[in-house]
């Protein structure tokens, strides 16, 4: 089998070559920088197409002092919610004919620093960021200070003065228990990762901010703060279901406690009232449908990537806090009863 050389990419000296014209001819078309007349326009763009000719970007990049590349850090790029905040981001970036360069943190510091430090060195324009619990402040101050053009998202830093697009976590939590009280549910556990991430301790708050503004006690016995894991979701749940008095209802705190609980209940043949917060792949056609507090991960991600475009070019207003509702979705599963217990 004979194996043929690479096809070298067709310059722009090959071009004028084919269209019988200078180079500066050729160069004024691909560039738009000078109009030319008519014929040449003509044959230019006919040996283009002949060649196959495409722009060398990067080069054009160079010379205007751009790489025409943002950076994008978040928890999970697998993640549903992070996927969608993701191609909203790169919906933006490609209006703006900039390419995104997206990365896991996987909630490691050591690691969210070491990619936003390799993003900055290869001079992209600007970065969005879902800053890593334990991420060093100062570290991330110096950057901005540095001249690196920053967002942001899901996630403040204190400290840290930023542009920041966020969910009203706890607004949204203190809404999904109060759904579930307003039912008749009085004991309500709920499930959220640990106290330390911004969001969890939020949407913890907002469902102790409930409870109280209901008169109900917040019993430790019925909050979980921890990642999901399913070993520890059975036991958690086989505990408080042994109580005196169980939960009739869960509040879970992000859509991987969700699907990790109802795949648990499941397993213990247990039927209990629930609210989830975010919206997760069918939930609808669950029976009952899951009843979730949906945030707008696309809106986030637009709103982010717009945020960090004026930014790039040029706007220097004070930087922006700005909070983003959530949505009660009302599915059937906030309503499954209480069962009757005798007061005797």
């Amino acid at each position: 089998m004979t194996t043929l050389p690479p096809r070298a990419r067709p310059t722009m000296s090959d071009v004028a070559a084919a269209a019988g014209v200078s180079l500066k001819t050729v160069s004024r078309v691909v560039n738009g920088t000078e109009s030319v007349s008519a014929l040449k326009l003509q044959r230019v763009q006919s040996a283009i197409d002949e060649l196959g000719f495409r722009r060398n970007e990067f080069a054009r990049q160079l010379r205007q002092g751009t790489t025409a590349t943002i950076g994008l850090v978040l928890e999970d790029v697998a993640d549903p919610f992070y996927a969608s905040l993701t191609r909203a981001v790169e919906e933006v970036a490609l209006e703006r004919n900039h390419m995104l360069l997206a990365s896991s943190s996987t909630e490691d510091p050591v690691r969210a620093r070491r990619l936003i430090e390799s993003l900055g060195s290869r001079g992209i324009d600007g970065l969005i960021v879902t800053p890593s619990t334990g991420i060093d402040a100062d570290f991330l101050r110096a950057e901005a200070a540095a001249g690196s053009t920053m967002v942001f998202v899901d996630r403040p830093v204190s400290g840290v003065d930023v542009d920041t697009v966020l969910a009203d976590n706890a607004g949204g939590a203190r809404l999904g228990t109060e759904v579930l009280i307003d039912e008749g549910h009085r004991r309500i556990a709920f499930f959220g990762d640990e106290d330390v991430v911004y969001t969890a301790s939020e949407r913890r708050a907002g469902y102790g901010a409930a409870l109280a503004g209901a008169r109900l006690p917040l019993d430790p016995e019925l909050v979980v703060m921890h990642s999901p894991e399913a070993s520890t979701a059975n036991e958690h749940l086989a505990r408080m279901l042994a109580l005196p008095d169980p939960p009739t209802a869960i509040v879970s705190g992000n859509n991987r406690w969700s699907i990790t609980l109802l795949r648990a209940l499941r397993e213990m043949s247990t039927v209990i009232a629930f609210v989830g917060f975010d919206d997760f792949e069918l939930a609808d056609v669950l029976n009952p449908g899951i009843t979730v507090i949906a945030q707008n991960p696309t809106a986030m991600g637009r709103l982010a990537a717009e945020m960090l475009f004026r930014r790039i070019d040029g706007d220097t207003s004070p930087p922006q806090k700005i909070q983003l509702g959530v949505t009660l979705i009302r599915r059937g599963s906030e309503k499954i009863p209480a069962p009757y217990r005798s007061s005797s």
